[in-house]
């Protein structure tokens, strides 16, 4: 496994290349001016411009910015925001982890929820539980998240002399006075502002998932390995929760690869909304911008995070299925 997991990371670098290469090559070549905020800023004259253009090498055809830019990046460099006025290591710094947090919580909920559920509709097919699990996850998955997200707001403004529930918080990270608080007082404050938009990236990820787990699930027990298993007399839970949910999970395994770096950039509408400081905003506005390092920043970290979740799955398929061999 150590062998297949050096190897893969070493596929990661000729994957990254392309893709940093592709994105460099649109946003150049892209109608705009990067510096375009610095040319209408009466404060700024053109000789000042001129020079800002041979520091980063905008005078230079794209091809060629494109390897100073690399070079840079050898140097553990990822250039200078031109939006934000900061070094681009310093932005993502700043609101990576803060993204991360918000995609392990949705991706933790998701799980929880969508597993059991999935289960016990394969399980009960076509019951009454199963029947309303399925109406939800339909619901579920038509309802657009800024929607949801517009909606949860607003019931909660309007809830906020009900205790418990009215006391959440409506939108940010952090509660005024976060800073006085302790360690297990801040977890708290960050977990309440949570509980909104990780419920609104969660709703479509659970409706989904859990129609997968059904159908995955639904197909296993009639398969004719469980026939045989419980023509031997092995009990209906031992069929069910060591036979058949083995091989019915992988294809959500699979999916796991895929959600983080998914979560990065779709999570944007709902940061805005919610008023979460996170990288999906940075990314919207970098591109509405044109800002060229801070885009290119925002790919690298969305390309690491789907490589790296695609190996982490395939390594959690192969300890799932013994069948499965790393080589």
């Amino acid at each position: 496994m150590l062998t297949y997991t050096l190897r893969r990371l070493l596929v990661m670098v000729p994957l990254l290349l392309i893709m940093s290469f592709v994105t460099f090559m649109f946003i150049r070549l892209a109608p705009g001016d990067v510096l375009a905020e610095y040319r209408m800023n009466p404060q700024m004259s053109q000789e000042m411009v001129h020079q800002m253009e041979i520091k980063f090498h905008f005078d230079k055809p794209a091809a060629v910015q494109y390897l100073y830019w690399l070079r840079n990046l050898l140097h553990l460099d990822f250039g200078y925001s031109f939006s934000k006025k900061m070094e681009v290591s310093s932005v993502v710094g700043s609101r990576l982890l803060n993204t991360l947090i918000l995609a392990l919580f949705s991706v933790l909920i998701t799980w929880t929820i969508a597993i059991p559920v999935g289960i016990y509709c394969a399980v009960k097919q076509y019951s009454i539980g199963d029947k309303i699990f399925s109406f939800i996850s339909f619901v579920g998955m038509s309802f657009p998240t800024f929607f949801l997200a517009l909606l949860l707001l607003y019931g909660f403004s309007l809830l906020q002399e009900i205790p418990l529930l009215g006391k959440l918080p409506i939108g940010g990270m952090k509660s005024a006075g976060f800073d006085q608080l302790g360690l297990f007082g801040r977890i708290i404050d960050i977990g309440k502002h949570l509980i909104i938009p990780a419920t609104v990236l969660g709703v479509t990820a659970i409706a989904s998932m859990q129609r997968i787990m059904r159908g995955n699930l639904l197909e296993e027990l009639k398969a004719q390995y469980l026939i045989t298993a419980r023509a031997k007399g092995l009990p209906e839970n031992r069929v069910i929760y060591r036979h058949a949910l083995r091989n019915a999970i992988n294809p959500l395994i699979t999916i796991l690869g895929y959600e983080f770096s998914a979560l990065l950039s779709g999570a944007a509408l709902t940061e805005i909304i919610t008023n979460w400081p996170g990288m999906g905003v940075v990314m919207l506005e970098a591109v509405r911008s044109q800002d060229l390092f801070l885009v290119m920043g925002n790919m690298l970290i969305g390309g690491i995070l789907l490589i790296v979740g695609n190996l982490i799955s395939d390594v959690l398929l192969a300890l799932a299925d013994p069948r499965i061999k790393l080589s």
